[in-house]
Order: structure tokens, then C-alpha cells, then sequence
């Protein structure tokens, strides 16, 4: 006999099934538990949250960790999804001008801050003087080079260069201290000279920091909060660039400089592809669907789109300790949505509703960082830790653990960052990860209410809501009327409130009941439902998804009071049965993976002893 704990270390958490496997690879099930997981999904940062589980877990089985014999764990790859929600109305930027190209060879790197003084001028420059230097056309790169060197040995700081043409490498080669250059600026007689400015310039394969951060340009120009808010778009647009340029101008100096949502490019096996992000979430995904199966997506440098492809690459690349180049977008989703915008002059701070697209992208890596996990934990508990199959194939061995299920058989594992999908009945099993699920559902919802409050956001969608219509009773969303023995909190009074399980919360917004249910149950839908149908698609044999005959829903949206009725809904027409999870008959949508570790291990065991 061995006992064993299976371990599905997910987005958001960490669960665990502690099981005693007998000879002829008999299970018996003894426990469970949940908790929150530690860092990123896949990387050494979970070793806290599963030495944690594994222990609860015993605990609740009654069993000591000595008599353990494995840790089963699953294929946790790293999965990282970004959001980027942009009006499609571009943004306008005033009290400032920048240059946030990406030539392809930038000179020299660091960040260098100064004012701009045109070539020309530098012989001029006083000692001790901070300046970045404007090389406009014409001038040839050794003679650039060797005047920069005599106002440096003049005792002139020339922290930086902008250049009209491709000779930024040239120059900072030449130069007898380093520093950045950015060439290709073909509109360099635009750049305002006597302001002050700041040059970045990434070291290869990386990107700026300073100047695509709202406060490190804040530190750079010592801007106070009101003047950091204005400059956000700036530093939003100069994600991901590897150069930029900002320079700092009178009020009222600069009319407008337009910051573009940006193209969107997708790579498939066969074909590649660009689609407008202002053209809408329709046409984002009927690119997508024609470029299918997805390899990498990029977006536009010094654009919304392109900012947030790199921040999530960025991530990624920090985590797993991947170079950037080597991290691939695997999936996006766009969905039209509303964001409120403020009202240019407005005296009592009005907002209106602008059309945008929020984008959800995700990108996965190797198993080299899991098999560094499984050597952490064997270190932190002592025992064998196996490193299991699939997690699509220990979902679907778990889900058909749950009562009245049969092949062949889909599960939809409903997570916070993404929502995967499999599906087992000739003997192979198809799976599918997408981007998209429960955190965009959260950003709709706190975006199209303009609440700025994530925390409400997340109970509007997790729990249903009423109005107050007395001291002593309200009316739910359903229109059924719900009666108290003690009078409700007097904030609570004729306000729409959310039934939480920490009690009523009063949502703070003009809108009526009405219009926050429908707000909620749109999001659920353009995210949820969008994408169960999609990924049944790309799994079912043949895309025909009338070849499945039940699906499951799981992860922790399937505990959601909605979310699996709309999907059932949406493949009721099909012939699907189609229901939340009810993993070993008694733990719900919850422990899938966890649950089909063991029995996936149970089995090799039996193999083992029939060999």
C-alpha cells in the first residue's frame, strides 16, 4: 500500500487529494484541501503554497507526512495573461513631445538627462552644463562624434544624443565616454531645443524602464501628481520600445500628440496577419480564427497594444528567467467593452462613455522551471515528487470521476487568467489553453461601471444583487422580496447592494439594479461563453462539437451562481449535457487535476503489477 498526495498547483490555487493506492492499483480517496497559490504558476515561488496543501491535506486524512510516498504534481507550466483595455478614441498628450521608435540600432545604452542644445551650439556650452545633444541632417558621424568628445573634454556633461540619421552606432563607438544615442529621428528639427529632455536606450534584447514608467519620468523632470498624470499616456505608449526620447515643453507648447491603440499582429503556422485594434473585438477575433493555429503576436511599438504584448513578455521573461525573444503569445481574446472618460473642461468632473477593446494575451514556456519546482519541493518535503502528465489529461481522468459522466467527454476548467478545455473519447486527448477568463470579467465590470474599485468589482461578479427598498427588506435581482428581523445598515438604504457572504455592500454608482446586472452577465458572456464555445471547437473531432456528448465545468468559476447555467445554455442546442463538476461525487468542480493525478499514477501502478 502507498499513500500519495496528487497536487495541481493552478493560477490562483494550489489543491490537493491524499489517496492510498493498494496492490492491482486499487485506490481508496482520504481527504482534500485548498489553499491561495504562492507566485507565479510553475515557478520556485510555489514551494511554500504546495508544502503548505500537502500538510493540510494529511492533517485532514489524520496521516503523518513519514508514511508519504510521493508527491504527485502536475505539468504546471507557466501561464501569464496581460490586459489592455484603450479607448479607441486615440489619447492626447500636451505639456510634453517624445520620440518612441525602435530604430534598429540604437547606440550606446543607459539613460541620460540634459537639455537639448543643437549641435551646433554644443562649443558654446558652459562646463558643468547637463545637455543632450540634437545632430540634425547633414552632419557626418566622425565630425559629430569628435564634437561631442571636445565639449566632454571641455568639461560639458552631454548625457545623451538624438541623431536624424542611421549612425547612432557609428557615433557611440567613437565617443570617448558611453552614452545613448538614438538615430532615424527623421523629423529632428521638430525636437524643441533649451527644454529639458531624457535619452534611454536598452541594453540589446531588453527594454526601457525609466521612460516607460509614469514615475520614473515623474523622478526624471520632478513632476508633481497632477503633472504625472498627464504624462501616463506617454509612458503607457513607450512600453516595450527599446529607445525613446521624452522631452519636456511649455504648457501649451505641444497642440496634441496622438497615441494610437495600435495594430495588432498575428503569427500562425501558415499565414501572418495585422488587424487595427480600433477595429473592433469582431474583427480581432475573425483575424485570429483565419490565422489559426496562433504561434507568437506581436503589436505596433509605441502603441497600447504593443505596450502591453512586451509588459506581459517582460513578465514572463523575469520569472521564468526565458529571454524575451524566446517568450510566445499562444492566444488573445478581444472584447468590446466601455470605458468612462473624463469630459475635457467639465466644471463637476462629468465622464462619458467611450467605445474600446480590452485584450487578453497569453503566453506559455518550456518545463525547464517545473522540473526545478519538483526539486525544490523533494528538498522541502523529503519525499519522491513525480511530475505527472498532461493537465488536460489529469483534468479529464478527474472529471469523469463525477457521477453520470461518460465518454466521450469535454472539460472546460474555468480559471482566473485563462479557460482550458480537453476532450478524451477515442483514446487521445485534445487540449486547448486560452487566454481570457474570471480577472477580465473583473476588469469589464470595474471598467464598464467605472467604479476604480477591483475589489467590488470582483463581489458584482461573484455574487448576485438587490435594492434596499426599506429598513427591513429588499429586492432581489429576480424581483422576489427578501425580509430582515434587524433593520439594515442605514448606508445600505435605497441603494443597489451585493449579497456577499460579508454582507450587504452598497454599490456606489448611479446605475440601477438593472444596469449592473446586465453589465455583469454581458462580461460573463463575451468572456466566458466566447470562449467555452471556442475552445470546444478547436478540440471537439472535426470542430464538430456535436461529436461530444457531455461536458464538464470546472475550476473555480464553475462555483460561479451563473456562469455554468449560461454555458449549458449556449450547448444545449448540440445535444451536450452539460454541467458544473462534481469531482468524486463530493468535491465539486474543485480537485480535478489533483484527483486525476492519483488515478492516472493508480493505474501505471496496476500496469506495473499485471507486468
Amino acid at each position: 500500500m502507498a499513500l500519495v498526495v496528487g497536487v495541481d498547483i493552478g493560477n490562483s490555487t494550489t489543491e490537493a487529494c491524499v489517496a492510498e493506492i493498494r496492490p492491482g492499483g486499487r485506490v481508496t480517496y482520504l481527504s482534500g484541501a485548498l489553499t491561495p497559490t504562492s507566485g507565479v504558476k510553475g515557478t520556485t515561488d510555489n514551494v511554500p503554497g504546495v508544502v503548505e496543501v500537502v500538510r493540510r491535506a494529511l492533517s485532514s486524512a489524520g496521516r503523518p507526512v513519514r508514511e508519504l510516498s510521493a508527491v504527485l504534481v502536475n505539468e504546471a507550466t507557466p501561464v501569464i495573461s496581460g490586459l489592455a483595455m484603450e479607448t479607441i478614441t486615440e489619447t492626447i498628450v500636451t505639456e510634453s513631445t517624445m520620440i518612441g521608435h525602435n530604430p534598429d540600432t540604437p547606440g550606446g545604452a543607459g539613460l541620460g538627462v540634459g537639455e537639448t542644445v543643437a549641435f551646433g551650439s554644443l562649443p558654446d556650452c558652459a562646463p558643468g552644463a547637463k545637455v543632450i545633444c540634437v545632430v540634425g541632417s547633414g552632419v557626418d558621424f566622425e565630425d559629430a562624434a569628435a564634437g561631442i568628445n571636445k565639449a566632454v573634454a571641455r568639461g560639458v556633461e552631454v548625457t545623451g544624443a538624438i541623431v536624424h540619421a542611421d549612425d547612432a552606432t557609428l557615433i557611440a563607438n567613437r565617443l570617448s565616454a558611453p552614452i545613448p544615442v538614438v538615430d532615424e529621428v527623421t523629423l529632428v528639427e521638430k525636437v524643441p531645443l533649451g527644454m529639458p529632455a531624457a535619452v534611454e536606450v536598452a541594453e540589446p534584447g531588453r527594454t526601457i524602464r525609466t521612460l516607460s514608467n509614469s514615475y520614473g519620468i515623474a523622478t526624471v523632470f520632478d513632476l508633481d501628481a497632477e503633472q504625472t498624470r498627464m504624462i501616463a499616456p506617454v509612458a503607457r505608449a513607450l512600453v516595450g520600445n527599446r529607445s525613446a526620447v521624452v522631452v519636456r515643453t511649455p504648457s501649451g507648447d505641444v497642440t496634441g500628440r496622438r497615441i494610437p491603440a495600435g495594430n495588432l499582429t498575428l503569427i500562425g503556422e501558415q499565414v501572418k496577419r495585422s488587424v487595427e485594434i480600433d477595429a473592433g473585438a469582431a474583427e480581432i477575433m475573425a483575424t485570429l480564427r483565419r490565422v489559426r493555429p496562433l504561434t507568437d503576436a506581436t503589436g505596433e511599438a509605441g502603441t497600447h497594444v504593443g505596450g502591453m504584448l512586451a509588459r506581459v513578455r517582460d513578465t514572463m521573461s523575469e520569472l521564468t528567467g526565458t529571454a524575451v525573444g524566446a517568450v510566445r503569445i499562444q492566444d488573445v481574446l478581444a472584447v468590446d467593452t466601455f470605458v468612462p472618460q473624463e469630459v475635457t473642461g467639465a466644471l463637476a468632473g462629468e465622464f462619458a462613455l467611450e467605445n474600446a477593446v480590452a485584450l487578453a494575451a497569453m503566453v506559455r514556456t518550456s518545463r525547464g522551471p517545473m522540473r526545478l519546482l519538483a526539486e525544490k519541493l523533494r528538498e522541502a518535503l523529503g519525499v519522491e515528487v513525480l511530475i505527472g502528465g498532461v493537465e488536460a489529461d489529469m483534468a479529464v481522468l478527474g472529471a469523469l470521476t463525477t457521477p453520470g459522466t461518460g465518454r466521450p467527454v469535454a472539460i472546460l476548467d474555468l480559471g482566473g487568467g485563462s479557460t482550458d478545455a480537453a476532450v478524451a473519447g477515442d483514446g487521445v486527448v485534445r487540449s486547448v489553453h486560452l487566454a481570457g477568463a474570471g480577472d477580465l470579467v473583473t476588469k469589464l465590470i470595474d471598467s464598464e461601471l467605472g467604479l476604480d474599485n477591483r475589489e467590488l468589482a470582483e463581489d458584482i461578479k461573484k455574487y448576485p444583487l438587490a435594492k434596499a427598498e426599506s429598513f427591513f427588506h429588499v429586492r432581489m435581482e429576480d424581483g422576489t422580496a427578501r425580509f430582515f428581523d434587524e433593520p439594515l445598515p442605514v448606508e445600505a438604504f435605497a441603494r443597489v447592494v451585493v449579497l456577499s457572504e460579508a454582507g450587504m455592500r452598497p454599490v456606489p454608482t448611479r446605475h440601477n439594479l438593472e444596469k449592473i446586472r446586465q453589465v455583469r452577465r454581458s462580461a460573463k458572456h463575451k468572456v466566458f461563453v466566447v470562449n467555452a464555445l471556442r475552445a470546444l471547437e478547436q478540440v471537439a473531432p472535426g470542430g464538430n462539437l456535436r461529436q461530444i456528448g457531455f461536458v464538464v465545468v470546472l475550476g473555480g468559476s464553475a462555483l460561479d451562481f451563473e456562469i455554468p447555467d449560461m454555458i449549458a445554455e449556449a450547448v444545449a442546442g448540440m445535444g451536450i449535457v452539460c454541467g458544473t463538476g462534481n469531482v468524486r461525487g463530493s468535491e465539486g468542480p474543485r480537485n480535478a487535476v489533483a484527483t486525476g493525478l492519483v488515478a492516472s499514477h493508480a493505474l501505471d501502478v496496476s500496469l506495473e503489477t499485471v507486468g
